[in-house]
This record gives C-alpha cells, sequence and structure tokens, in this order.
C-alpha cells in the first residue's frame, strides 16, 4: 500500500461551469499543477482529465472528484450539466488505482482542518467548543448545499447532503409572495432557488415585477448596482438574499448542532461577505423565537479560498489510504 505521506494524487473540483484539476503531494495540493478548464469545450469529465493527464509524466496512485451534484456509490449526476462521473471510469483515464468521488461540499467539509486563518474571515463569534465538536459547511455559488463535518476515531465523516433542494420557507407576506412567484415561475421553490447565483437574479426579477420596472440584470450587474449603490431594487434584494441565507444557516444549525462552527463558502457567499452585517445576516441567524439565545453558540465563517474543495479531496485521500 502506498503510504498517505508520499501519495501522489490527482484531484478535481467539478463544477456547473468550470472544472479545477491538480496533483497533490500526500494531504497537499501542488497548487503549480492547478489547471482549469471550461465545460462547455468539453463533452464528459474524462475528456476533460484526459487533457489534464495529456500533460502530465506521473500516473497518480490514487484519484479523486468533488462534484456539484449527488453521488451515490462511487457515481455521480451533475445538478447543472448533464455529465455522469463514475469511479472506474475515473480510474481508466487517470491509471489511478484508489478513486474516490464526493459531492464538492462534502470536499469543502474535509478541508476544514487545512484551512489557514488568511482564508477564514470570522462572520459571527459564537462559543468556544471542543475539538471534537461537530461543524458545518454550507455552499452558496452556481447552486446551493450544506454538509456536516464530524471527527470519528481519529477520522474525518462528511455524510453527504443536497440541502439546496428542501422546501424553502417563508415567514412573512414578503417571502410568501417571493414562494409564490418562484413557484408560478420555475415550480416547487427550494433554497437554491434564493441562495444561488441563479436564485439572485430570481429574487431581482421578482422585486422589478412588484415594482413595476423593466430593468434585467444578471448576478454580476445586480451585486455591482448593490456595490455602487445605485440602484435601490438590487439593494432590497440583496437584502432578501442575506436574510434567507441567515435563516437557513440557522435552520441547518438547530438540524445539527455544529458548535465547532458553520463555514460559509462558494462564489457568491464571499460576494456578499462586504454585506452581511448591514443586511441582516445576523438577525435572521438568530431570529428563532425563544432560541434565539441559544443560536449565539455558533461561529459563522466565511472561507475565501477557491482550492479548498481539491485540498479536501486530498486529504480524504490520505485518510483513505493510511
Amino acid at each position: 500500500m502506498t503510504n498517505s505521506t508520499t501519495l501522489t494524487a490527482l484531484v478535481a473540483d467539478l463544477g456547473g461551469t468550470n472544472t479545477r484539476v491538480a496533483l497533490t503531494d500526500g494531504a497537499y495540493v501542488r497548487t503549480n499543477t492547478i489547471k482549469r478548464f471550461r465545460n462547455a469545450d468539453h463533452a464528459d469529465l474524462y475528456s476533460v482529465l484526459r487533457a489534464y493527464m495529456a500533460d502530465q509524466t506521473v500516473v497518480p496512485d490514487a484519484a479523486c472528484v468533488a462534484m456539484a451534484g449527488p453521488v451515490r456509490d462511487g457515481v455521480g449526476e451533475l445538478t447543472n450539466l448533464s455529465w455522469t462521473v463514475a469511479r472506474d471510469a475515473i480510474s481508466d483515464v487517470t491509471g489511478a488505482s484508489t478513486v474516490a468521488v464526493l459531492n464538492d461540499l462534502q470536499a469543502q467539509g474535509h478541508a476544514l482542518d487545512f484551512l489557514t486563518a488568511d482564508v477564514v474571515q470570522t462572520i459571527l463569534p459564537g462559543h468556544r467548543a471542543s475539538d471534537h465538536a461537530a461543524r458545518l459547511v454550507v455552499g452558496v455559488g452556481t447552486g446551493m448545499n450544506a454538509a456536516a463535518v464530524y471527527r470519528l476515531d481519529g477520522r474525518t465523516l462528511v455524510p453527504p447532503s443536497e440541502a439546496g433542494h428542501v422546501s424553502l420557507p417563508a415567514q412573512n407576506s414578503d417571502e410568501i409572495r417571493l414562494l409564490d412567484w418562484i413557484a408560478r415561475k420555475h415550480g416547487t421553490p427550494g433554497f437554491e432557488d434564493v441562495l444561488s447565483g441563479r436564485g439572485f437574479e430570481r429574487v431581482y426579477e421578482w422585486l422589478s415585477d412588484e415594482a413595476g420596472v423593466d430593468a434585467p440584470l444578471d448576478a454580476g450587474g445586480i451585486m455591482q448596482a448593490v456595490n455602487d449603490g445605485s440602484n435601490k431594487i438590487a439593494e432590497s434584494a440583496a437584502r432578501v438574499f442575506i436574510r434567507m441565507m441567515g435563516r437557513a444557516a440557522g435552520n441547518l444549525a438547530l438540524v445539527h448542532l455544529p458548535f465547532g462552527g458553520i463555514f460559509l463558502c462558494g462564489g457568491v457567499a464571499r460576494h456578499f461577505a462586504p454585506h452581511l452585517d448591514r443586511l441582516g445576516f445576523r438577525d435572521a441567524f438568530y431570529d428563532k423565537g425563544r432560541f434565539s439565545g441559544f443560536m449565539e453558540q455558533f461561529p459563522v465563517h466565511l472561507v475565501d479560498d477557491d482550492y479548498a474543495a481539491l485540498s479536501g479531496s486530498a486529504a480524504h485521500l490520505t485518510e483513505l489510504m493510511g
């Protein structure tokens, strides 16, 4: 068996738009080997991996793919792209004898112990907890998901989840109107129908419809208007989004009791970071009636690391083969 500390592995972070691929030394990603591929330029993940391997002189001992979609028994389906990922096919393409396929939030969970202080911003301080307290990663990007992280007998356990497709709750008349609007336009509303890039666009479109304004913007344009204060509807959309994110994180905290901390990750979450406090994340997170005081125990952090899923994949392989 290959020693996990000398393990050479291929790791890939497969999203709805891009795939990042790299090689590792043990649990650490060799940053100079990271390459990014546009999924639109390739027929499937395997063509991406072939393109990457064509420039390599080493056959990896192991491989791990973290993907934005549900995984079962080593086979995954991308949520926002019609690609299937299977362990056996990855082994054939890479030559790796050991292969793992994870949901991307599972990989983010495996990365937590390898994050450096400079990529973690504390949003809510919470209370100190034991080293073995549960933690929770919440990803908001092209899609939305969450996964609990546990330490058990010296190993990291991150059960898979598809939390982004849980039915979206409403707590006031405005939110009921939003849910009704999403249901008419897009079907049964789940968390991801608000808490994602396209979800932010939907919130803005709903508010524009209610105001009788026809000024369509994509997510980047809406966020730019929030940043420069040029559009009141964009500001309102950001407030709705942030309060929903706070409530979702609070709901998940009560389900999993992650006294070790909640870690927000994903490109969309990072874009909202400067506005979380002023637009109501704290209040929405704590807004749990007689359990509001209880909520103050949970630390909330924001992770600003594009390569955390790669690091988590590497960490998982070292534990798998250790």
